[in-house]
């Protein structure tokens, strides 16, 4: 029993350190691979949002609680709108790594600039749109139409009118709507103040109108549309604008959306809008971007007041190279392991496979020389005794041993090899080395 045990130990090392170095080569090639390929997602991303009554800042906190699901935390980083998030993501010196643009924030010489020197960025695609909000007292547009309804932009002239908080991205799109109808910087008046601030001033009637650009889900757009005294500015010429402003698309306040027992708005409101893409640096993990554009699916993807249900998150209207992830996840949806799979998990698979199939593909014909490797190794544990063997005999043949000492050593070689361990497969080895030995051992006792 004892025996078999040594045998069988015996072989469990041969194997061990002949297969070993093959093993831990692979083991290294994958820990390599591993850092190298870094499939593993950063735990805390930030993501730039907007003013904290803002839709931006609505959907952040959407954002965050999606990827809480997978252990990422979100943190939102509050910001003054588009044009801050663009200047953030630019500057390397900060750590946002994602934030939501409204298009048309690229096309200004300074946003061209800022992208010249700062990180190259990449959009996850439209996620929704935000139409120009204008609201303005009615009392002060009483005194240009008795019914206090506004049709042309041209009537503003004189109006102290607050364009948004500088850093968003209202006073660029007021301002080409306003340069389209030929109006100067003097024909208005304008302010800066930010959204709550300036509802305060407009229901104080400090100011005459206001503008902001955001997604209807706004608390502050919901609020006005309902305000007694203040009325929605109806765009009759949106189509117009499309056509000259790229980034702008034509849309419409449906009857009584906002309040269906109140019927408000009263009548379909025609609108301008921008669409507004989720944008992240090139250099943010593909997995965090396979996360956020799922997230965006399960966010953006049903009906809304003025868009149909799976008209977003999409690759289209964007101002910047879409993400590779994200191109992948709106042609075939959701990596395919993930449905069977916990994502970290399918993640690593998916991010590894390619490196696990060329280490395998090296691999393969290494281990070609590990079964004559291990036979080398059996079969010298038996070899190395014929080295004695022959020279008892080459002693014998030159006479320089007495009989009576080479056959003592014979007897020895004997004992040490009836000790020797082997696979039962090259006992065959063994009892050939024994033979040797006894033939060896007839010939010294002939010549004596």
């Amino acid at each position: 029993m004892a025996r078999i045990l040594r045998e069988t130990l015996l072989q469990i090392r041969e194997v061990l350190l002949t297969w070993g170095p093959f093993v831990l080569i692979g083991v290294a090639a994958l820990v390599g691979a591993y850092f190298l390929l870094d499939p593993a997602p950063p735990k805390r991303v930030v993501l730039a949002t907007g003013p904290e009554t803002s839709a931006y800042a609505a959907f952040g906190a959407r954002y965050e609680e999606e990827l809480k699901r997978f252990g990422i935390q979100v943190i939102l980083r509050p910001t003054n709108g588009s044009r801050e998030n663009l200047r953030l993501l630019h500057d390397e010196k900060t750590d946002a790594q994602l934030a939501f643009v409204q298009g048309g924030s690229t096309e200004s010489q300074r946003a061209q600039e800022e992208a010249a020197k700062g990180a190259p960025l990449m959009s996850l695609g439209s996620v929704f749109v935000e139409p120009l909000w204008l609201f303005y007292r009615i009392d002060k547009a009483k005194a240009i139409r008795k019914d206090g309804v506004l049709t042309q932009l041209t009537e503003l002239r004189g109006w102290k009118v607050n364009a948004g908080a500088r850093g968003s991205g209202a006073p660029g799109m007021l301002n080409r709507v306003l340069a389209a109808n030929l109006m100067d910087r003097e024909d208005v008046e304008r302010s800066n103040l930010g959204d709550t601030e300036a509802v305060v001033a407009l229901l104080a009637g400090q100011i005459d109108a206001m503008a902001l650009v955001s997604a209807p889900e706004s608390p502050i757009v919901q609020m006005l549309l309902q305000t007694p005294g203040v009325r929605l500015f109806e765009i009759q010429q949106a189509e117009a604008y499309s056509r000259r402003y790229r980034f702008m698309t034509p849309v419409v306040l449906p009857r009584g959306v906002a309040d269906i027992p109140r019927d408000v708005p009263p009548r379909d409101v025609p609108m301008i809008a921008s669409t507004t893409s989720l944008v992240a640096r090139e250099s943010t993990h593909p997995a965090l971007v396979q996360l956020f554009v799922q997230a965006a699916s399960r966010i953006h993807s049903g009906p809304g007041w003025i868009v149909e249900a799976g008209q977003f998150p999409t690759p289209q209207n964007t101002e910047l190279p879409v993400a590779k992830e994200a191109e992948r996840f709106y042609r075939t949806g959701p990596p395919l392991l993930q449905r069977y799979m916990p994502f970290w998990l399918a993640n690593l698979v998916d991010r590894m496979w390619v490196a696990l199939f060329s280490i395998i593909a090296i691999l393969i014909p290494l281990s070609r020389i590990l079964p004559p490797l291990y036979q080398f190794r059996v079969r010298s544990r038996v070899f190395r005794w014929y080295r004695q063997l022959r020279q008892i005999e080459d002693r014998h043949d030159k006479r320089r041993a007495p009989a009576a000492e080479l056959l003592g050593e014979l007897d020895s070689l004997e004992s040490r090899a009836a000790r020797i361990i082997v696979p039962l497969s090259y006992t065959d080895e063994l009892y050939a080395l024994r033979q040797n030995i006894n033939l060896v051992r007839e010939r010294v006792r002939k010549a004596t």
